[in-house]
């Protein structure tokens, strides 16, 4: 790290092979088109790149400053355009933690139908569940990226928790009923 401050692009070029999967795979949840995701990231390591004089150690992981760019690009992507969210087109292996703790917990959900309904989630609400559950990020890196304290993390984790058991439950019914 200090050797990319110091204009090491070498350096700078291990942090990106480093972090570029999981913010490409963040990225990509939240705009659902690939190109879209691709350019995104792409902004994230240029904006990077280019204030990374600004970074400043807090106790948590260099992720954690990437991730708030990231939030703060598609964000920014957002306010420009307002575009469908289409999680159908991101590849099944972006979302491999998920299928990991579906098959240690037991659990068959449709990977559709969690798509479906991760998209019916509040802006916020995604952040922090994509964040907490497909990234592995603690609550602590959580609230520095979106710039709350964790107890609000927790707050919008449970509200997004309980709303997706909701959303999954009326899919179901609403499948069955179908039938």
């Amino acid at each position: 790290m200090a050797d990319a401050k110091m204009g090491n692009q070498e350096a700078f070029q291990r942090l990106y092979n480093h972090y570029i999967d999981p913010i490409y795979r963040f990225v990509a949840l939240k705009v659902g088109s690939k190109e879209e995701a691709e350019d995104l990231t792409h902004e994230v390591f240029l904006s990077s790149w280019q204030n990374l004089n600004g970074y400043q150690k807090r106790g948590l992981p260099f992720s954690s400053w990437l991730y708030r760019i990231a939030r703060n690009k598609v964000i920014d992507h957002y306010r420009l355009k307002k575009p469908t969210v289409d999680l159908q087109l991101v590849q099944d292996e972006l979302v491999a933690p998920i299928v990991e703790l579906e098959k240690t917990a037991d659990v068959r959900i449709d990977m559709d139908r969690l798509k479906a309904c991760l998209v019916k989630l509040s802006p916020t609400e995604q952040d922090v569940t994509i964040m907490r559950f497909i990234e592995e990020l603690s609550h602590r890196e959580i609230a520095e990226i979106m710039g709350k304290s964790e107890g609000a993390i927790r707050v919008i984790q449970h509200r997004a928790i309980a709303n997706l058991k909701s959303l999954i439950f009326n899919a179901k019914e609403d499948k069955g009923a179908e039938i």
